[in-house]
């Protein structure tokens, strides 16, 4: 028995993500799509776990390059996201354009992102998603804070003051 899907989604609209986007480079190419389902796996060794739909560019560009670059948006980047999520892919198809990135063997590194390189060790598929754990082989960590999306739009993160 699973729970509503109505019901499901809309809980799911409460929780806070943070925004990424996945990026990756090798024999198929580059490519680059925003992802929410981003996560710690294990500190020990470090991995990561991203969630890419099936049929997306970005999960047969992760699967056929074996390797992957989640970039932590900082909480200006508010374009960016919307551009790697394909707002802007009739006038501009590649998401790269016009963006400085850093070039990496596992993807762009984005400006003022934290960055994870990682190289794919495991994917799963599970119902409309690619599964993909990442042993994550080095850090770019840019200081900036998080850009985030929740109940359809974007926030920033401030701390709480106790009043």
């Amino acid at each position: 028995m699973s729970a509503a899907r109505d019901a499901f989604v809309a809980a799911m609209r409460q929780v806070a993500a943070t925004v990424t986007v996945v990026t990756s480079d090798g024999p198929a190419g580059h490519m680059g799509a925003t992802v929410s389902a981003f996560t710690s796996l294990s500190a020990d060794p470090p991995t990561v776990l991203v969630c890419l739909k099936t049929d997306s560019r970005i999960a047969k560009s992760v699967a056929a390059n074996g390797v992957f670059t989640v970039n932590v948006l900082h909480e200006d980047a508010i374009e960016l996201a919307q551009r790697f999520a394909g707002a802007f892919d009739d006038e501009t198809p590649d998401r790269f354009h016009g963006t400085e990135v850093t070039p990496t063997e596992f993807g762009p590194i984005l400006p003022r992102a934290t960055a994870f390189t990682c190289r794919l060790e495991q994917s799963y598929i599970h119902s409309t998603h690619l599964i993909c754990i990442g042993a994550v082989t080095g850090i770019s960590n840019a200081g900036e804070k998080p850009l985030t999306y929740m109940h359809g739009a974007f926030h920033v993160v401030r701390p709480k003051t106790d009043r």
